[in-house]
């Protein structure tokens, strides 16, 4: 459920741009900036201070990466959701970052209206990952192609799991996923923690890391798999 006011605490090491970041997000009555950071150094016992919903976290620090913070949030203070704010797009670098703990991957260009969605997607206890990030991998997933063969990881995964896979990745809901494929929220929320078992994960953001290392696998980039295969 997301709460009634989002409390945000902004970690960049860049103080215009944090600046620019709390009179935006203050404007929205359901989100208050209840701190910020410009080195990991703060940043961390800031947060366990303060217990905000979200850290809205920079990649690029001067004294450590995003990455590390993740970590060190996600082990002392779980109860902070993680929305990674970057320039970076590189497939490898959002599967690290969700991997270590981040809950959300957007991009700094993208438009303001966006931005409040991830937070308030992040808030109420959901991933948010920009569509642009793995605009590549969705499209050829989505494209299919002569082939039937699968790479060894996704081939795991069952006809309708690899249709929902891609939709998990746009950050979808369980009832916007239903309404694309035309199930049943339950339908759809038992296909999740099947595909949850079978690739042992426990959260969106780590199945969404799964599914974009697996998708650039050298054995799925070569056979060039598609969901619309008579595997199920």
């Amino acid at each position: 459920m997301k709460p009634s006011v989002i409390r945000i605490v902004l970690i960049d090491d860049h103080e215009m741009v944090r600046q620019g970041l709390r009179s935006f997000l203050e404007r929205n009555r359901d989100l208050a900036v209840v701190g910020e950071a410009g080195t990991a150094a703060e940043a961390i016992p800031l947060v366990e201070r303060l217990h905000p919903h979200v850290a809205l976290l920079d990649l690029q620090l001067p004294d450590a990466t995003g990455v590390e913070v993740c970590r060190r949030l996600r082990t002392l203070a779980p109860q902070t959701r993680i929305l990674i704010l970057t320039a970076y797009a590189e497939d490898s670098t959002v599967i690290t970052a969700l991997q270590s703990g981040a809950h959300g991957y957007i991009l700094k260009d993208m438009r303001l209206e966006e931005l409040l969605r991830a937070l308030r997607t992040v808030a109420e206890g959901r991933g948010y990952l920009d569509p642009r990030v793995t605009q590549k991998t969705l499209q050829w997933v989505r494209a299919g192609s002569s082939s039937s063969s699968y790479g060894r990881g996704l081939a795991k995964l069952s006809r309708q799991e690899r249709l929902i896979m891609p939709l998990l990745a746009e950050g979808k809901t369980n009832k916007e996923i239903a309404a694309h494929l035309c199930l049943s929220d339950k339908t759809v929320k038992n296909y999740i923690a099947n595909i949850f078992f079978k690739i042992q994960v426990k959260r969106r953001t780590e199945a969404v890391a799964w599914f974009i290392k697996e998708s650039q696998s050298p054995s799925a980039r070569a056979t060039h798999s598609t969901i619309n295969s008579r595997d199920t």
